[in-house]
């Protein structure tokens, strides 16, 4: 079965042409692909397929052979996969999520591919949607216990469920053993949570770390940046609404306006092309 393997910003996936190839077993597929010692090595598994709502559907699957509804930094490797391999043709294009359809707009250096938009919509603030636990309409700065640690959680809905900390310095943070124990406190989170620690550089510069929900520490989260870019600005913690999100795999810019919508821009890379033979 012929594979490629993209990232975007450090998140590296693995893509099957699910029209090629159907009746695939994905759950138990990404757990042998995926893992990095007996397989080729990867945050996810994607594959495509067709759609009767939008122009190409996405199926998306964690390391551990959970589904995804949505990944950031996915869709965008999704994007140029399905472009290089002119499964689309077009520049401009849609795909059909779990989390709903997605607009897609690429552009070109050199003609050759190098940025992929994506129309993300808008966070859902509400803590039934995430869904959480806590009373609370929404969830900004609340406090919680974690590992015997006090810190100040902001949680929504961005087509996945996405946690942030707000950080003054990355010392003080295990992000670790922190963002697993925050993921699987499902007494708080039923459905767990991603979990992004974010410090502000500057007025348009964002770090961030990311322990993804599924596929535990990762290089970069796409999803996490839009909901951290959010939070950042509802909270006040930065004013500019074009936002440079310096993850630990790479650069994603995001852009919001005045309700929150959001767009995200990145780019994608083919790491190889290759034959699964297990």
């Amino acid at each position: 079965m012929k594979f490629s393997k993209l990232q975007a910003a450090g998140n590296d996936f693995i893509l099957i042409n699910g029209i090629e190839y159907r009746e695939l077993n994905l759950e138990m597929l990404a757990k042998k692909m995926c893992d990095r010692h007996f397989g080729v090595g990867a945050d996810g598994l994607m594959t495509c397929e067709e759609s009767e709502i939008a122009d190409i559907k996405m199926n998306y699957y964690n390391s551990d052979g959970s589904r995804g509804e949505m990944c950031g930094n996915g869709i965008r490797c999704f994007s140029k996969f399905i472009y290089d391999n002119k499964i689309i043709t077009k520049e401009r294009f849609s795909v059909e999520t779990d989390a709903g359809i997605k607009e897609i707009f690429i552009t070109f250096e050199n003609k050759k591919l190098k940025y992929v938009s994506v129309n993300m919509g808008k966070v859902d603030f509400r803590s039934e949607a995430i869904p959480c636990t806590i009373p609370k309409e929404s969830i900004l700065e609340e406090k919680i216990v974690i590992e015997g640690q006090e810190i100040k959680i902001s949680s929504v809905l961005m087509g996945v469920p996405h946690t942030v900390i707000v950080v003054d310095d990355y010392k003080n943070y295990d992000v670790d053993r922190l963002g697993k124990a925050i993921e699987w406190s499902t007494d708080i989170f039923p459905k767990k949570t991603n979990v992004n620690f974010i410090k502000v550089v500057d007025e348009n510069t964002i770090e961030i770390k990311t322990w993804e929900r599924g596929a535990a520490r990762t290089l970069g989260c796409g999803t996490g940046s839009c909901a951290s870019a959010v939070i950042a600005c509802k909270l006040g913690k930065i004013k500019s609404k074009k936002i440079k999100m310096l993850a630990e795999g790479g650069v994603i810019f995001i852009e919001l306006d005045e309700d929150y919508n959001i767009l995200m821009r990145g780019e994608a890379e083919t790491i190889c092309n290759g034959e699964f033979l297990k």
